[in-house]
């Protein structure tokens, strides 16, 4: 049977995993795009007229990427940033665009010139994150107070819009302590045995894990490498404390 704490860790594994597919997965007609640095991305015009003379795609309103008029059989794609990473598909009017960078993230412009003379316009906004870093948990300090423990967890990770979730083995901490430190007291008749730090941004997400075995003292880590090789030990210097990997009794 897994313990307690294996099925937490398993179920906020899963949940994680599901909430980064989510984030990352969806695309199609919408007027902003969230992406990760390095995907492909189709920026889709929905609802265009169904004749018109000419399409051009503008990134920053001012700077042509591409242009297709209907007497024309092939596009014409203007020297810019988007050098041999993009493609344009004149009947839905999506402009592709590969590996994007941080760099691109804009308000992307298309212009559709009507039979009639008239002019439309269309804008999708794009914001590119690079994924977050894997975190790092340092224990600033640990104290024994009227025998409660002081713990001060600080986790620093690598990337942007940084959100913070904090976990120990009976679910999250409450919202208001979401940041990148972890201040509490601890009591030792319901000290948590494990503490994760979550970092996410809205395109990746990466989390840390420390051990203890008491309320003040770390521990060896209990999970088997092959079910949690994401969930690592980092262990704090100077506390004289050991990290191994150990099996499970999984009967």
């Amino acid at each position: 049977m897994y313990s307690k704490r294996v099925k937490w860790q398993q179920a906020l594994e899963i949940l994680l995993l599901l909430h980064l597919f989510l984030e990352t997965s969806i695309q199609g007609c919408s007027e902003q795009l969230v992406v990760v640095s390095g995907s492909n991305v189709s920026l889709q015009i929905c609802n265009l007229p169904d004749k018109y003379k000419k399409l051009t795609w503008f990134y920053t309103d001012i700077q042509k990427i591409v242009e297709w008029e209907s007497n024309t059989p092939k596009p014409r794609y203007f020297k810019s940033k988007f050098k041999d990473r993009v493609t344009f598909d004149h009947q839905n009017g999506t402009l592709h665009i590969y590996k994007v960078q941080k760099e691109d993230s804009s308000t992307y412009l298309l212009k559709i010139l009507k039979e009639a003379g008239t002019e439309e316009e269309r804008k999708i906004f794009l914001k590119v994150f690079d994924p977050v870093s894997k975190p790092v948990i340092n224990i600033t300090k640990i104290k024994e107070v009227n025998n409660s423990c002081y713990l001060n967890l600080s986790c620093v990770a690598w990337g942007q819009s940084l959100n913070y979730t904090w976990y120990r083995d009976s679910g999250p901490f409450p919202k208001e302590l979401w940041s990148s430190k972890l201040v509490i007291n601890v009591e030792p008749q319901n000290y948590s045995k494990f503490y994760i730090c979550q970092v996410s941004n809205p395109v990746s997400n990466k989390n840390r894990t420390v051990y203890f075995t008491s309320a003040c003292e770390q521990g060896v880590c209990s999970f088997s490498p092959s079910l949690w090789s994401s969930l690592d030990c980092n262990m704090a210097s100077g506390h004289g404390t050991h990290c191994s990997w150990v099996p499970i009794d999984l009967r």
